[in-house]
């Protein structure tokens, strides 16, 4: 039975003097099960030393023999000594506060070593800690306070502070708190701001955004910046104004700043210095820009500006001997004031010329330029639709595309995010003029339209003669007019059913007509080789054009109202006229060769739409320069090649591309393949029935062949018709495979080189197959023709591995693919939702001597 150690001993941290031995919780343990359990397990020894300097029967090399069901103590754990032992447990959370000694009692939660042994207690041979142990409750592990980080603090000629922000506490106390460490008087003068970036000012509202580590300064409060700066505003030296104006341009960024600015009559402050245009130079261009900044937050609406304010501004854009630094920035003032007021927008419009901008573009000023472009593209975007066809048609006959193309586009300098966010509203501008007629159905009734129906359907057949003085009659006429309609691929013998859908509407109609006009020898090719095929696998013109119109407006967004933040603009767009009809014409052609290449039918239609849309959007990702460009690298991606990029983005997606999984792939290689050579040599073990063709390609007789069980010799003997294949051994003939020199395929083969070329020959010569052998001194051969292309694939696989040359059929490769796939699958089981890194772990460098060793004999002190 366990032996009492001591009535009383101090346990936590073993302080001398201490009285108790306390295992305890801390607080409220009230409502917690108290638990006898066994703290550590000592061996026997003759005495008990005085366990009041701190060292116990735990002392030496005593282990605890179980585990003692605490965090801190394993099973085999050394105890070097009590303090030891209370320090485990400690950091296991499984002591508590500190109790009192002998005269004061003890604390809460705290419990006493009895003086005998626990009743019931095993037998452990030896000296045992026991304490009363209450199961903790997640709350009594104290973890650090959430809304406490720890920052620093810092002022100019001071030395900065280190404190704990409590962000539960007012921002004022924290504010009291910094300035007294600092012996500053009224704190209220005072603000916190963040010491980088933009030095937005702390308040209330955003005092969430400080992190652990953050640095802060102290600095005059926000009212009393702002009241300073305006006042600097007034001065009479330019200088004055200008380091002003710098300061408040540092600071508007920041909202609670902005407010104060505002409130105190700063904008009209600064639309003063702006419409005197007493200084045209740096002044007026930071009062543009702190002016700009301060509206930018929404406070005062643009709407409020004065109209001579804007003219002002106007004045400067039109100027033309302007310091460079004023004219981007009015240009930007004038963006914000059209985007976001129609009225002074249309004052904008009608007093700041096209004109004006494009000689603005023409500057090699790349900011200039983007502010330009900016403006232009908000008086487009302000603009009625009419207005915009109008003003877009006049920037097209001034060569305005061509510019872009030339000196924005390939320019030498880099193109800046704004200018293709400009770039890309531009282009969705002048592809939503095509909206109208992609919203508008065929009208049956209109006689322009029914006229270009019947321009479309002549364009494709020559009108059918009549004998002289003979007239068509209205039914023959109807009737011809709709067989031809029907032939050009419309779904309905009245064309005006197909497109009444919208969209497309008359833009699929406009689609077509374009083709026909100007690529006539393309659309009649494209017509006659469809309409004339009986096989079923004809390509639908008008449907086909009608899909496709409706696949080029989703994927150039047309109609669709212009992003905000995109860039995605096609360079392309801007190197072509008539861009939207001449990438039709590519995409139209590129279908009926997808279709061909696809063997497709009527039933294939969505089928082939889907690889020609895939076909497309991957060639516009790339964002060729050119229409020929992206007609020879959509031209390029095949529909074999499609296949190839679905398969391959697939297994990046699975992961089985990754270098560690290649790598495990390339070793499992060697023994899939031999299991392939096992399973094809068993397969002609098996045998098979083969048929002769005699020399009037009869194959009327049959023959069986097999290979021996030790894989020595090949059996084979002529059979009758409907006879269940023979045993190996009634077989006439034998083959010895050591005979064999070589496995001929295909034309090689002796028996398809007597048979000549032929349809009939053709399709033997994929089956046929012959090994070539040593009879006597002469060379002869045993021919084949397989009954299947799989059993070709199996035989010559097998006579290739008899022969010790590599199987390299397409079964074999399919096989091999499969077997690696569910190899690769099961070896990664226990790994899967774990990322694989593409390179191994780097090797740690080797010790600079291996001289050390661990005696584990030797006692711990």
């Amino acid at each position: 039975m366990p032996k009492a150690i001591s009535d009383r001993v101090f346990f936590p941290g073993l302080l001398p003097g201490t009285a108790e031995l306390l295992v305890g919780l801390g607080g409220s343990t009230l409502q917690q099960q108290e638990v006898w359990r066994p703290l550590a397990v000592c061996p026997p020894r003759p005495h008990l030393p005085h366990l009041g300097a701190g060292r116990g029967c735990l002392s030496g090399a005593g282990r605890a023999l179980f585990y003692p069901l605490l965090p801190g103590l394993q099973p085999g754990t050394s105890l070097g000594s009590l303090g030891k032992a209370a320090r485990l447990l400690a950091r296991s959370g499984t002591l508590g506060r500190e109790c009192r000694g002998r005269g004061g009692g003890r604390g809460p939660g705290c419990a006493v070593v009895p003086r005998g042994p626990r009743p019931g207690a095993p037998s452990a041979g030896g000296s045992a800690i026991w304490g009363k142990y209450r199961r903790p409750r997640p709350s009594w592990t104290m973890a650090p306070p959430r809304n406490v980080v720890k920052i620093a603090v810092q002022m100019r000629d001071a030395i900065p502070q280190l404190i704990q922000l409590d962000q539960a506490k007012p921002l004022a106390a924290v504010l009291k708190e910094v300035c007294d460490a600092w012996s500053l008087t009224h704190s209220e003068r005072y603000a916190l701001q963040f010491a980088d970036g933009h030095r937005r000012y702390i308040t209330e509202n955003n005092r969430t955004e400080i992190k652990n580590g953050s640095i802060l300064c102290l600095s005059t409060a926000p009212d009393l910046e702002a009241e300073r700066l305006l006042g600097g505003l007034q001065s009479g030296s330019r200088e004055g104004r200008r380091e002003a104006l710098q300061h408040l341009i540092l600071l508007a960024p920041d909202l609670t700043f902005a407010r104060e600015v505002i409130s105190r009559d700063g904008l009209q402050r600064l639309g003063t210095i702006i419409e005197d245009g007493d200084d045209l130079g740096e002044v007026l261009a930071l009062g543009l820009q702190a002016f700009s900044e301060l509206m930018e937050h929404g406070v005062v609406s643009w709407e409020t500006l004065s109209i001579p304010f804007v003219r002002k501004v106007v004045y400067y854009v039109n100027m033309n001997l302007m310091d460079a630094s004023v004219q981007p920035l009015a240009l930007g003032l004038l963006e914000s004031v059209t985007l976001s007021s129609p009225a002074l927008g249309q004052l904008v419009k009608s007093e700041v010329p096209l004109d004006r901008l494009l000689v603005h573009l023409q500057v090699m000023n790349q900011q200039l330029q983007t502010k330009a472009m900016a403006l232009l593209t908000a008086l487009l975007q302000g603009a009625s639709p009419a207005e915009r066809k109008h003003m877009l048609d006049y920037l097209w006959q001034r060569n305005f595309r061509q510019f872009i193309y030339k000196n924005i586009i390939h320019s030498a300098a880099p193109l800046g995010d704004e200018m293709a966010h400009h770039l890309y509203v531009l282009q969705a501008l002048t592809l939503g003029l095509l909206e109208p007629r992609m919203r508008t159905p065929l009208d049956p009734y209109s006689q322009e339209q029914r006229e270009q129906l019947q321009a479309l359907r002549q364009a494709a057949f020559e009108p059918e003669r009549e004998s002289p003085g003979a007239v068509m009659s209205a039914d023959r006429r109807r009737s011809l007019c709709a067989r031809e309609f029907r032939k050009l691929g419309f779904s309905n013998s009245n064309p005006a059913q197909d497109l009444e859908r919208v969209p497309p509407g008359l833009l699929a109609l406009d689609n077509m007509l374009y083709f026909s006009r100007h690529a006539p020898n393309a659309y009649s090719r494209f017509v006659l080789e469809n309409s004339s095929r009986e096989d079923k696998h004809e390509c639908p013109f008008a449907r086909s054009s009608i899909q496709l119109t409706v696949l080029l407006c989703e994927l150039l967004h047309v109609g669709e109202p212009c992003s905000e933040t995109a860039q995605d603009f096609s360079p392309m767009f801007f190197g072509q006229d008539q861009s939207f009809h001449e990438l039709f014409c590519v995409g139209i052609q590129l279908l009926n060769k997808t279709w061909k290449e696809m063997r497709a039918t009527q039933e294939d239609f969505d089928k082939v739409m889907q690889v020609v849309r895939e076909q497309l959007a991957r060639t516009l990702a790339l964002k060729p320069t050119s229409l020929e460009l992206f007609r020879t690298k959509v031209n390029a991606l095949t529909y074999g090649e499609v296949l190839r990029l679905r398969q391959t983005e697939r297994l990046h997606q699975e992961g089985t591309l990754a270098p560690p999984i290649l790598e495990l792939r390339e070793k499992l290689k060697p023994e899939l393949m031999g299991l392939i050579r096992q399973q094809r040599l068993l397969r002609l073990c098996e045998g098979t029935l083969f048929r002769k063709i005699s020399s009037r390609r009869r194959q009327d007789k049959l023959w069986f062949c097999c290979l021996s069980p030790n894989h020595k010799v090949l059996q084979y003997g002529d059979v009758e018709e409907g006879a269940s294949p023979p045993p190996p051994e009634s077989l006439p003939e034998q083959l010895s495979v050591a005979d064999i020199r070589v496995l001929l395929t295909g034309r090689d083969c002796p028996h398809i080189r007597e048979k000549g070329s032929g349809k009939q020959n053709k399709d033997l010569c994929e089956l046929a197959f012959s090994v070539s052998y040593d009879r006597g001194e002469q060379e002869a051969h045993l021919n084949f023709i397989a009954p299947s292309k799989r059993e070709f694939h199996l035989w010559t696989d097998g006579l290739s591995a008899l022969l010790g040359s590599p199987m390299g059929s397409e079964q074999t490769r399919l096989d091999l693919e499969l077997l690696l796939t569910m190899e690769t699958k099961l070896r990664l089981l226990e790994l899967e939702n774990v990322p694989i890194p593409e390179q191994p772990p780097p090797v740690p460098p080797p010790p600079t001597n291996f001289n050390f060793c661990y005696d584990c004999s030797i006692a711990e002190p």
